[in-house]
């Protein structure tokens, strides 16, 4: 699978915006059969940024999300910005 057919779309909500700034997360909706170590290699290829975290979390609609937090050095409001999120 190539990153994009992993990755479909970030999350803008207020959720995602209050963890992005206190916890240095972003979240993304992701492909239903893909695994964390394909998410986490995926969106460091995208944004050539390190990783420290990834968690999966599948919604009552089927909807796949991940849940992905940057190092402290990669702040995920510099991500979220270049996404035009912010």
């Amino acid at each position: 699978m190539d990153n994009y057919s992993i990755i479909k779309y970030p999350l803008s909500t207020e959720k995602s915006i209050r963890l992005m700034e206190a916890e240095n997360k972003l979240i993304f909706v992701v492909s239903k059969n893909s695994t964390k170590k394909e998410i986490k290699k995926a969106v460091e290829d995208m944004f050539k940024v390190k990783i420290d975290d990834v968690n999966t979390f599948i919604n009552a609609d089927g909807e796949k999300r991940a849940y992905v937090k940057f190092s402290p050095k990669n702040p995920a409001i510099d991500i979220a910005t270049q996404l035009g999120l912010m």
